[in-house]
């Protein structure tokens, strides 16, 4: 006999999400709860509640209208997600890739702020996988568009007192930043999900497609990021989108290749030498179409993505 309950009617499950969403979450849906310097108050925000069931549920549930429930605002997510992308060119739309592990106070994390911020100002919808680290830096530089670099490093030492999401202080210090700059001009979307719900969504991007099922958001993640993507240095994650990125180039599944950039030229040829053997299987022809740039340049990968776009 199967171990998978009988379908249910959807009506009747009992989840604390909306089974169809008909928009992308936001900073204050998903924090909807938590109360700013009060961090037992986390635990009771929309975004923890939801990962609490997904928790207990099991992260492989055999409860059919469990699965039923997340299959669908999963399916509605993504239809509010390319609603939502329909107000861009598809080349418009550039990735940061990169490790939730990088920290506030590191080279690397005001590397990412200074480039999102520069391909913001120029038009592109940023995009990442919406957690901590260089996926924070991604939102925080398109969040501060249109402000000055003095402004933007006031921000970032502003976040340095929690330089990690496992700080105290790490949520609200977010909060303050951008509390004193403001804007409503700029968009970028973050993609988390709540298979990694112990990571909290960082609350710079302004639209959020958050998923249950990883799978179809790393997919999305690399399918909208027509515009090109840039991955900094990360680990087994970072890894998996690198070449799955590089099978959708190299058989043009949509249509052309997009650029791979690859940002800090140590990480990428010595301690995680993914660059050099990729550049070699293109050599050999094993890799085909694939558009590579290794760079630690913020101008350079910005003309880069910037001759992409433009060409016809």
């Amino acid at each position: 006999m199967s171990k998978y309950k009988h379908f249910q009617i959807i009506e009747d499950i009992n989840v604390p999400f909306d089974i169809y969403p008909t928009k992308l979450y936001t900073t204050g849906t998903l924090y909807e709860g938590y109360v700013r310097n009060k961090p037992e108050t986390y635990e009771q925000c929309f975004d923890q509640q939801v990962y609490g069931h997904f928790i207990r549920k099991g992260k492989r549930c055999n409860e059919s209208g469990e699965l039923m429930a997340r299959a669908l605002h999963d399916q509605a997510i993504t239809l509010a997600m390319y609603d939502f992308l329909s107000r861009y060119d598809e080349k418009n739309v550039v990735g940061i890739m990169g490790g939730h592990g990088i920290l506030r106070t590191s080279e690397e994390y005001k590397q990412v702020v200074f480039l999102s911020k520069r391909l913001t100002e120029l038009g592109s919808l940023m995009i990442s996988g919406g957690g901590p680290g260089a996926m924070e830096a991604t939102h925080l530089g398109a969040w501060m568009a249109g402000f000055t670099a003095e402004e933007t490093l006031d921000a970032i030492e502003m976040l340095s007192a929690a330089p990690s999401f496992t700080d105290e202080g790490w949520l609200d210090t977010a909060f303050s930043v951008r509390e004193k700059y403001f804007q409503s001009r700029y968009e970028s979307l973050g993609i988390p999900t709540w298979l990694y719900g112990h990571e909290p969504a960082n609350v710079f991007a302004t639209r959020i497609a958050k998923y249950f099922t990883n799978s179809i958001r790393e997919d999305e993640i690399l399918t909208i990021a027509m515009g090109g993507i840039i991955y900094t240095p990360g680990s087994a994650g970072t890894m998996q989108e690198v070449f799955q990125d590089a099978v959708q180039n190299h058989y043009l599944s949509f249509g052309y290749s997009s650029p791979m950039i690859f940002m800090d030229k140590d990480f990428w040829t010595k301690k995680m030498p993914i660059y050099i053997l990729l550049k070699y299987l293109t050599k050999k022809g094993l890799y085909k179409n694939l558009n590579l740039l290794l760079s630690d340049d913020i101008e350079e990968i910005v003309k880069k993505l910037m001759k992409f776009r433009n060409k016809s």
